[in-house]
């Protein structure tokens, strides 16, 4: 069954409200990636002095990286779409493998999905 005017419009504010949560978070891991720490006295230092911080720092960091790669794979699918939805709103909720139309529910809890569940990887 078709996406009803109603459903496509609620997905889509989805997908704008995915995308924008996406930004954000990218935005904080880019500060803190950037950004500089400061120690007990206020003073700026890139530098921690303790070698078990340090593993720990390294750590995070580590998680932190492949969190931000998995945000900007998501922020990819997001895009592509709201583009499926904006030029061609006949493909958006079709599965690319099948032809079928994808169920609401599994838009709803996936937005960006390009496939039904049954040929999802």
């Amino acid at each position: 069954m078709a996406l009803t005017t109603a459903q496509r419009e609620h997905l889509e504010r989805r997908l704008l409200e995915e995308r924008e949560r996406i930004v954000s978070a990218l935005g904080r891991y880019a500060l803190e990636t950037h950004g500089t720490v400061r120690d007990e006295s206020g003073d700026i230092s890139v530098a921690r002095f303790h070698i078990a911080d340090m593993g720990s720092d390294s750590a995070h960091q580590e998680f932190d990286a492949a969190n931000a790669a998995r945000q900007t794979s998501e922020f990819e699918e997001i895009d592509a779409a709201l583009q499926r939805l904006y030029q061609q709103p006949d493909d958006y909720g079709r599965c690319e493998r099948a032809g079928d139309p994808i169920p609401f529910e599994r838009l709803e809890a996936v937005p960006w999905a390009r496939t039904c569940r049954a040929h999802s990887d």
